[in-house]
């Protein structure tokens, strides 16, 4: 064990480098939060929409009054693939997310360029997240009906 030498030197980045990742990592770590919170409010509109369709199937066919409420149904299901969607994407997008900072602290540690890399990453992250927004507004823009106030 002893002393390190110069060619152990060249394994540790220097704090400069370091410096630089944890500044260049700071816009990643937000997307990353951002995602979270995204995917926490698909999640919960996911679940009151499959709630609602329970609600729905257990109407009895005899109850006439309410009957007419179960031809909901299919936008329902509609909504949630959207949002199933939505979900996928905004995951894929948040692994996309912690993989590039993990790429650009690995390849400070062993002295890589990442630049490009991680550009495409955060390209291919932001798109997915793009993407999911995309579906997730299509979700919003078919989710009032009348049907909706009723129980």
């Amino acid at each position: 064990m002893g002393a390190l030498r110069p060619v152990d030197m060249d394994l540790v980045p220097d704090t400069q480098q370091l410096a630089q990742v944890m500044s260049q990592a700071t816009a990643p770590a937000f997307v990353l939060g951002a995602v979270a919170g995204f995917v926490s409010i698909l999640l919960g509109r996911m679940t009151t929409i499959l709630d609602r369709i329970r609600g729905l199937n257990e109407i009895s066919d005899d109850d006439a009054a309410r009957a007419f409420l179960k031809s909901d149904i299919p936008r329902l299901r509609r909504r949630a693939k959207l949002l199933n969607d939505a979900t996928r994407l905004a995951l894929a997008s948040g692994m996309c997310t912690a993989l590039l900072l993990v790429v650009g602290f690995a390849s400070a540690f062993i002295r890589l360029k990442h630049e490009y890399g991680a550009g495409i990453l955060f390209l291919i992250a932001v798109a997915l997240l793009g993407a999911a927004l995309f579906r997730f507004g299509q979700e919003v823009r078919i989710g009032l009906s009348e049907a909706d106030h009723h129980r």
